[in-house]
């Protein structure tokens, strides 16, 4: 069974740091981009950052270029995304996203993505 499960959400100060994890499970035949994004009350959601498997290459909203980072952690199979200097306007729910298709066109359009995560709050606030 495929399942994306994302941790690391909580409440942040301004200024502050966390670490996202996203675990992909059942993906027997492997999947092509992972991606995380992030949708904050009223709005739409929104491609934080993406990563290639087949090259590793690494893409970021502007939003986040500069603060964030996105990994892949073999020993824990999980791809995390670390933001820095977080700011009110982080505050989202994330998901984790997997693309299962060899080829796609705009990274950070949720259209191209096949499974997604259920998601984690991230809140920063004082």
């Amino acid at each position: 069974q495929v399942q994306l499960v994302e941790s690391g959400g909580g409440l942040v100060q301004p200024g502050g740091s966390l670490r996202l994890s996203c675990a992909p499970s059942g993906f027997t035949l492997g999947y092509y981009a992972i991606a995380w994004f992030r949708q904050a009350p009223g709005k739409g959601r929104e491609g934080v950052s993406c990563m290639d498997i087949s090259d590793g290459h690494t893409y970021y909203a502007d939003s986040v270029k500069g603060r964030s980072t996105i990994s892949r952690d073999n020993a824990k199979n999980t791809v995390d995304l670390q933001i820095n200097s977080l700011k009110a306007e982080d505050t989202a729910v994330y998901y984790c996203a997997v693309r299962i298709v060899p080829y796609g066109s705009s990274w950070y359009e949720a259209l191209e993505y096949d499974y997604w995560g259920q998601g984690t709050q991230v809140t920063v606030s004082s």
